[in-house]
């Protein structure tokens, strides 16, 4: 707190006495440096209560700009914010690993754009069960411990009590939509190791956050409206893109830098527990009893997945 004090003052007032921009570089040390005090759980943790929250929110303006004009604007706040944070650095290294960046934009466009269409057709937290199917997957393939395997079991177990018989009154879009999204969050886990190993900090996400805004503007286009939206409802679009892209997307990032991919999916099948209770709460989605049990396997295997993987840390 005291760096980012300091680092506050120090650009708080110019050689002329008026008021100056921040010393970027430093707050973004310093919150290197928060973050880095953070367990990879718990940052995870504070990413799915985010992006749960963030979700409720846009559902709330899909009415006004729709979930295609919804996504383009959330992303497009999203990548000036993390623009901000880390500014992205064109040097050699993003020239020669211009392809994986643009991939990395790609997917995350692509995951923002089907989980947005999903939610708009089917209940939150059968949209968050389905996608995690991408994530749980990484999981399996990437494990080499018999008791990963148990805890990957108990997390599938949560999974098949949460999700609902597709032909029993779900959109099949939703459902579509949904899956495409589990497999985008699966490559995004991937490529988030391999783009955190050649980028230092977060000089990699600021640059495929750009690309993922521009592949979308298309979206802009089509939806002219979208741009002539009142003060009021552009601020509630940047509260959606600060809880459910910015903070998710920088939490996870910094997250998978450090943690196992096996662990890293079995701590998000907290996920559509997450989802379901929120989805409750705030959009007054029912709970069934299978529900709560799901929830106990779930978090059975969170618990259990953290605990192990301490030990063999």
């Amino acid at each position: 707190m005291t760096d980012t004090r300091q680092a506050l003052a120090g650009a708080t007032v110019s050689s002329c006495g008026f008021p100056g921009p921040p010393d970027w570089k430093s707050l973004t040390r310093t919150m290197s440096r928060v973050l880095g005090t953070i367990p990879p759980t718990g940052l995870l943790l504070l990413a799915i209560i985010s992006v749960q929250l963030g979700s409720v929110l846009a559902i709330h303006l899909f009415s006004t700009l729709g979930p295609s004009g919804t996504v383009f604007l959330r992303v497009a706040f999203g990548a000036l914010l993390v623009a901000v944070a880390a500014p992205p650095v064109f040097d050699a290294t993003l020239r020669r690993n211009a392809g994986l960046i643009v991939l990395f934009g790609c997917v995350i466009a692509i995951q923002n754009l089907c989980f947005f269409h999903a939610i708009a057709r089917i209940p939150l937290g059968t949209a968050v069960t389905i996608e995690f199917m991408g994530p749980l997957a990484v999981a399996v393939f990437s494990s080499r411990r018999p008791v990963d395997f148990l805890w990957i079991a108990l997390a599938g177990l949560g999974l098949a009590l949460l999700t609902p018989d597709i032909g029993s009154g779900l959109d099949p879009w939703g459902v579509l939509f949904a899956a495409i999204t589990g497999c985008a969050w699966a490559a995004f886990i991937l490529l988030s190791v391999r783009v955190g190993r050649i980028f230092p900090g977060g000089s990699g996400l600021s640059p495929a956050m750009i690309v993922a805004a521009l592949m979308l503007t298309p979206l802009a286009v089509v939806n002219a409206d979208i741009l002539q939206v009142a003060p009021t409802v552009l601020l509630l679009v940047l509260g959606v893109a600060v809880l459910s892209t910015t903070i998710p997307t920088v939490l996870e990032f910094e997250a998978l830098k450090t943690m196992p991919l096996r662990r890293h999916g079995i701590i998000l099948a907290i996920e559509p527990v997450v989802a379901m209770i929120v989805g409750a709460m705030l959009l007054s989605e029912a709970i069934e009893a299978r529900g709560l049990l799901a929830a106990a396997a779930v978090m059975s295997a969170a618990i259990g997945a953290t605990f192990t993987g301490r030990k063999r840390s």
